[in-house]
């Protein structure tokens, strides 16, 4: 089976990983402690992680999943949609600490694991006026009744 890497693996104490491993540049971007860059290199000395770039089309489907868990919109980064169409690509689990992109997963049924948090449960979310209180299916800035920031909420 193999693994797809969000940049939370490098900087976290986990257990040495078996089979492949995959993970997208703009991970590798963000390993800016000394510390993740060697668990980085060293995974790659091994042999078993591969670097590379997701597919168009499968960014696309990470897009059309996290408009429908309202997630998109500033909510997830660059790098946590490469790694999502990654996973979606190779059929991978992808592991993660990040709710927003589990979150995703779930839509999309890629299986993931944490490595410190507790694993996120699926998220449906609301948006909600802060001023008038009504709520609204789509997010945006300021509520066009009473021009108060909507804000995201559970459902």
């Amino acid at each position: 089976m193999t693994l797809v890497l969000d940049a939370s693996a490098f900087f976290a104490e986990i257990p040495p990983l078996d089979g492949p491993i995959a993970t997208t540049p703009s991970v590798v971007a963000e390993l800016t402690d000394t510390h993740a860059k060697c668990r980085f290199e060293a995974l790659s000395a091994a042999g078993g992680l591969r670097v590379r770039e997701p597919r168009e089309e499968d960014l696309s489907r990470v897009d059309a999943a996290a408009l429908r868990t309202g997630d998109a919109g500033g909510v997830l980064s660059g790098t946590d949609r490469d790694i999502l169409a990654l996973a979606l690509e190779l059929s991978a689990v992808l592991i993660t600490d990040d709710f927003a992109v589990q979150n995703v997963a779930h839509r999309l049924g890629i299986e993931t694991r944490s490595i410190r948090q507790r694993p996120a449960r699926p998220i449906r979310w609301r948006y909600r006026c802060s001023g008038c209180g009504r709520y609204w299916k789509e997010p945006g800035g300021d509520c066009p009744i009473c021009g108060a920031s909507i804000k995201r909420k559970l459902k």
